[in-house]
């Protein structure tokens, strides 16, 4: 089965997020509320976005570090089907996400950005969320630093959770995927900057399909 694909839509403008949303949305699975987007707009852009697509997936890049309880009730109030928290965050702020995302039937994913431990990731996988998302950050990628070999060697864990990758993806570096234990490839610049967004995801969609 081939991974889902999810864009980040990690823009400023709500406008802009729905218009390029309704060019890509034949060709992924996933749409997600970037952070700069949640920042700017607010959790309107969650609800508009789910108004807008009601068969796809939403994700609320909420990106919690603390009150994780309430920040996920307060994403999945607004109409995420998921919502993000830190793997940074103390456990129990991880932990009130994923009690919040039981209580409304939704999912949390965790994002690893920073954490190099598989010991700590371990213990993380444990508390039971949906996804572990490994993740270059954009300032990450300018030094670059790229998501491949943790994808790679966290594929070797025996976790429960899936694992989603995140940083700088593109129809050209996509292919180092390959062979790996992946669930959920998220692509954000090279949609969303793109000259011509449906195209560049009817690629994108081809290639995936054809690499798993």
């Amino acid at each position: 089965m081939r991974p889902r694909i999810q864009i980040a839509l990690d823009l400023t403008s709500l406008e802009d997020a729905i218009r390029i949303a309704s060019e890509v949305v034949d060709y992924v699975d996933f749409l997600e509320a970037g952070t700069p987007l949640i920042k700017t707009e607010g959790l309107r852009a969650v609800s508009v976005l789910k108004n807008e697509f009601r068969d796809k997936v939403v994700v609320a890049d909420m990106k919690t570090m603390d009150t994780g309880y309430l920040e996920a009730s307060l994403a999945f109030n607004y109409g995420a089907d998921y919502s993000t928290v830190m793997a940074l965050a103390d456990e129990e702020t991880i932990k009130g996400t994923i009690k919040a995302a039981r209580e409304y039937d939704k999912g949390i994913m965790v994002d690893l950005m920073g954490v190099y431990d598989f010991r700590q990731i371990i213990g993380i996988d444990r508390l039971g969320p949906d996804y572990l998302i490994v993740h270059s950050g954009i300032d990450m990628q300018q030094k670059g630093v790229a998501p491949f070999k943790p994808v790679r060697e966290l594929g070797s864990l025996d976790l429960k959770s899936r694992i989603g990758v995140a940083g700088g993806l593109n129809i050209n570096n996509i292919v180092e995927l390959r062979g790996s234990r992946i669930d959920l490839i998220i692509v954000g610049g090279y949609l969303t900057k793109a000259s011509n967004p449906r195209e560049a995801a009817s690629k994108l969609r081809e290639l995936i399909e054809s690499m798993f």
